[in-house]
């Protein structure tokens, strides 16, 4: 004789019931104390030492401080965002050297971004093949310059530029006054439209502008001066990418490869449509860090060049660095500071909106 079981038509769940939360026991609430004490110390210096000093500029880049004292004291003026429209639509010299400055580091930031993804993506695909010898040995080589001092690789590199350096005495064998041709003020472009003779600037990019240089000066190119610090970049930075890709390549599954292989795709066709799309991930890292850090170049400007010749390796943080140390204008140096923080920002967002538009 069969018995007849009863079944529930829905459970609360089906049946749109919201769920029950679960009081969190005794437990949880110990492990929940013990992770905020332990985290505690930590948040507090990022607090004093990252989030108060930022306030400060904050209120820095909208006050007439002029570095005496408190910049929170009662006779320190309010001038809102003079400062801003000053740099940026005030017309004058702080305009200009904004204006300048940005250019400057827009070329920096083009060439230097994808050149150095470039050389580190294929150091990082040669040191990684398995027939090559003395691997070891190159990976140090290439990740070498890359842990030595800036200032010091900065002092040798131009000094190879120097009127008696190394590349004056190759270049004069050519007939070229190597002392004059590095400190020219001209981007390189203008330079070789000078040398085809059509170095006269059209009337609509001499007449209009933007942030107080015309947009032949925009269009002008880097400096010989900003060229040589932009493959001193490169050439500095490459190897701490190789190891970023290089982690990346070594997660590749080696059957991807081989299935690629055993379908005739050769090296370049792997490269291009097995490995890169995999290590789209690492490539977003690489970018990210590299766009930062060329925005934020400093270092090698203050021990190079200081801004010369002519202002043509100027770059906003340096300027910021001179607004408020040099001038005593720390409310433009301030400002100066959070412009390139809001450009740096936008364009982290577009690039990250444009890598996962070739995700879709």
């Amino acid at each position: 004789m069969s018995r007849d079981v009863a079944i529930p038509a829905t459970t609360p769940a089906a049946a749109g019931t919201p769920p029950t939360t679960r009081p969190r026991s005794p437990h949880g609430r110990r492990q929940a104390r013990a992770g905020w004490v332990f985290t505690a110390p930590a948040l507090l210096l990022v607090l004093l030492f990252v989030g108060l000093p930022v306030v400060m500029a904050v209120w820095v880049s909208v006050s007439g401080w002029r570095g005496r004292g408190s910049p929170f004291a009662s006779g320190v003026p309010f001038v809102g965002l003079d400062n801003y429209r000053t740099l940026l639509a005030g017309g004058g010299l702080a305009t200009q050297d904004l204006g300048t400055a940005l250019r400057n580091n827009s070329w920096y930031v083009v060439l230097v971004v994808p050149l150095q993804t470039v050389v580190a993506l294929l150091l990082a695909v040669a040191v990684n093949r398995r027939t090559l010898r003395g691997r070891g040995f190159f990976r140090t080589a290439f990740y070498f310059p890359s842990v030595t001092s800036s200032v010091a690789i900065v002092v040798v590199f131009l000094f190879l530029f120097s009127a008696s350096g190394a590349v004056n005495q190759v270049i004069g064998v050519l007939g070229i006054d190597g002392p004059n041709w590095f400190a020219d003020p001209r981007g390189v472009l203008h330079v070789l439209l000078g040398g085809l003779g059509g170095g006269e600037a059209p009337g609509a990019l001499a007449e209009h502008g933007f942030i107080g240089i015309s947009w032949w000066e925009w269009l002008a190119g880097p400096s010989v001066a900003m060229s040589a610090l932009i493959m001193l970049a490169v050439f500095t930075t490459s190897g701490t990418f190789m190891l970023l890709f290089l982690a990346g390549l070594q997660n590749i599954s080696a059957e991807v490869e081989e299935a690629a292989l055993v379908d005739g795709a050769s090296s370049f066709q792997r490269l291009r449509y097995v490995t890169v799309p995999m290590l789209r991930p690492v490539l977003f890292t690489v970018l990210t860090l590299g766009l930062v850090g060329t925005w934020q170049v400093f270092d090698q400007i203050y021990a190079g060049t200081q801004g010369g010749p002519a202002k043509t390796t100027i770059t906003p943080a340096y300027l910021s660095y001179t607004s408020s140390f040099v001038d005593q204008r720390w409310g433009q140096g301030a400002a100066i500071a959070f412009i390139l923080f809001a450009i740096i920002v936008v364009l982290t967002l577009v690039q990250r909106a444009v890598l996962r538009g070739d995700r879709t």
